[in-house]
């Protein structure tokens, strides 16, 4: 089993990222308690720097560094968001960056890394942007990885820890999964800081790494095939893995079209312009009310905005 993150390490996160990210709002949702039907809170995580969570771990981890590991310029493989982030966080830190995406990465999040000054390399798929990776780690560069890394894992929970100290009186948060890195650190707050609350992830179809992890037993990997890039990672890893068995209830999967309208619904209710990553949430949240019955506290973690108006109307009418 690998080691897991701590509090304390979350906590120690939150200091190294002060300064440097935003304390995102956590807010009571009228409109979405009224779909629900049960109280429900959000953490607005897509108004976060870089317009996701991702900004809290790629700075923590650039800030980690030693000067020969900045000096060799960092590297990292993102469906978009940690892209952007990692080229915003290397920019700022005066550190060269690459990014490695699949070709269908959203155009919008390509044109913001390399904004930023990132060397953007894009590949036909993830599986092989992972590929790339590897090669330019093994030539030198220093890896900067979206999710299988506890300094990443510790930053994402301050997410966790912000969400936990503003709303304790929660019952049950959602999480969308990707690699599993938010879901790892969101978890290991929670359940520091709120006794009794269930943690769920969140999937879609077709990038469902984390369920199919579950029930194989341990990490495999899948050929993503959802259009929601953002949570496409071709495996999740040995360490999320790990925090998912020992914290999670469960991980629930969605339809790609059922996130789409998640977004939507979002949009309609809490009056945030969310990603399918984050929409996909909504249809679960009524998953989890049918297991844990009426009495729940939902929170939701809205965990980016960067999707055009453009992809969501193509989306919608695929």
């Amino acid at each position: 089993m690998a080691e897991l993150v701590t509090i304390d390490d979350v906590r120690a996160a939150a200091r190294v990222l002060d300064g440097r990210v935003l304390r995102t709002p956590t807010l009571a949702s009228p409109g979405l308690s009224a779909l629900l039907g049960v109280p429900t809170t959000v953490k607005l995580e897509l108004v976060q720097r870089t317009g996701s969570f991702k900004a809290r771990g790629a700075f923590a981890k650039v800030l980690s560094l030693s000067e020969p590991a900045r000096a060799a310029g960092v590297v990292g493989v993102s469906g978009g968001n940690h892209g952007i982030a990692l080229a915003d966080a290397a920019r700022e830190l005066g550190v060269a960056a690459t990014v490695v995406m699949p070709s269908s990465a959203p155009a919008r999040s390509v044109d913001l890394a390399r904004a930023s000054g990132a060397d953007v390399r894009l590949t036909d798929d993830l599986p092989s942007a992972f590929a790339l990776l590897n090669d330019l780690v093994a030539a030198g560069a220093t890896l900067v990885h979206p999710y299988d890394d506890l300094v990443v894992v510790a930053a994402q929970g301050t997410v966790g820890l912000e969400f936990a100290t503003d709303a304790p009186h929660l019952t049950d948060v959602l999480v969308s999964i990707g690699g599993g890195g938010l879901v790892s650190g969101v978890a290991t707050a929670f359940h520091a800081l709120v006794p009794g609350v269930r943690v769920w992830g969140v999937e879609v179809e077709g990038a469902d790494a984390m369920r199919r992890a579950l029930d194989a037993g341990g990490p495999v990997e899948i050929t993503p095939t959802s259009i929601v890039s953002t949570l496409s990672a071709p495996h999740v890893s040995q360490l999320t893995y790990d925090h998912a068995v020992a914290l999670v209830e469960d991980v629930l999967v969605v339809s790609d079209a059922d996130a789409v309208r998640g977004t939507i619904t979002l949009a309609e209710t809490q009056k945030v312009w969310a990603e399918p990553a984050a929409g996909c949430l909504v249809p679960a949240a009524r998953a989890v009310l049918d297991r844990v019955g009426p009495d729940a506290r939902l929170g939701l973690v809205v965990c980016g905005g960067n999707a055009t108006v453009a992809d969501v109307v193509r989306w919608s009418t695929a």
